[in-house]
């Protein structure tokens, strides 16, 4: 199975018979990505958004929110990015990406770069339940019910009118996900995508950002951003870095309320802290350590 689907999301989208707000809004979001794919690789806008809004739970499913993997396609044969997550074995390996748009690119490629795909290509562009059987019978996912529950998303919203549009001429600027208070409202937006994790916002610091680069474009000051993030104003970033935007909770998000995070190679006190967007100085007190405890490969840690 490449791609999964967390059960409780599967067992909405089954029951779903009516129009749902949150699948709209997903929809308005990231229609103009899957139209500029459809472009490009060829693949119906309104199976990639199907698909999108089945194995994200329209962008609400924790590798979504933390990996920006709306897919979910492993890490299998990836040198990127990955991240852990539970699906048919504990803690497997996902791919993880810097940004929406960029889950979207490797979706199309994906598909269109395995020679398992290739007859989906022979069908028309708007032949959208054929396209939702291939994917099934080509072995895209498991559930005996994938086609179905793609076909009734594709018509509950109409997905199929997306198939005969053309991108729109500025589709080559990312557009940035629309946030709260305190980031501050701005007519235009396109250096930066900013999500959403733990009751927090996020960006991910690009090669040259500071606190002051990133504190100007979202209209906080690079003192109270740094200090969101722990971190001293003046202190180099690197690209990748989780910077976010108001000041972190006391635990991880309350999924993890009975879950201990494994501690793997590479990883420190503080960027486990960041993962789960939880203050640092509350992840030692969680777990009784002293701020100079050094962690080993192995440990467990409670996050919540």
């Amino acid at each position: 199975m490449v791609a999964f689907c967390v059960a409780t999301l599967c067992m909405h989208v089954s029951a779903q018979t009516k129009w749902n707000a949150d699948f709209q809004a997903y929809i308005d979001q990231y229609k103009d990505i899957a139209i500029e794919e459809m472009a490009q690789y060829r693949i119906p806008a309104s199976i990639t958004l199907a698909q999108g809004l089945l194995e994200s739970g329209a962008g609400k499913s924790y590798l979504s929110r933390a990996g920006n993997n709306h897919f979910g396609i492993k890490s299998h044969g990836w040198s990127g990015k990955t991240i852990r997550h539970d699906d048919d074995k504990k803690q497997e390996s996902f791919r993880a990406y810097n940004t929406v748009k960029e889950s979207y690119e490797d979706h199309s490629k994906f598909i269109a770069n395995r020679e398992r795909y290739k007859s989906l290509f022979s069908l028309n562009i708007t032949d959208y339940k054929g396209w939702a059987k291939g994917l099934k019978a080509c072995g895209y996912a498991t559930n005996p019910q994938y086609a179905t529950r793609l076909i009734n998303i594709i018509e509950t919203y109409r997905l199929y009118e997306y198939d005969k549009m053309k991108p729109a001429r500025n589709n080559k600027k990312e557009v940035a996900v629309a946030v709260a208070e305190p980031v501050k409202k701005r007519a235009s937006y396109t250096a930066h995508t900013i999500n959403s994790y733990n009751q927090n916002f996020y960006v991910y610091a690009r090669q040259g950002d500071s606190f002051e680069s990133i504190g100007r474009e979202m209209g906080i000051s690079a003192d109270n951003l740094a200090k969101f993030n722990e971190r001293e104003k003046g202190e180099q970033l690197s690209e990748g870095d989780v910077i976010y935007l108001r000041k972190k909770q006391k635990k991880a998000d309350r999924r993890f309320k009975d879950q201990a995070h494994v501690v793997k190679s590479g990883e420190s006190m503080y960027t486990i802290a960041q993962t789960y967007g939880m203050r640092l100085k509350n992840l030692y007190k969680l777990n009784h350590l002293d701020p100079d405890h050094h962690i080993q490969v192995g440990d467990r840690l409670r996050v919540y």
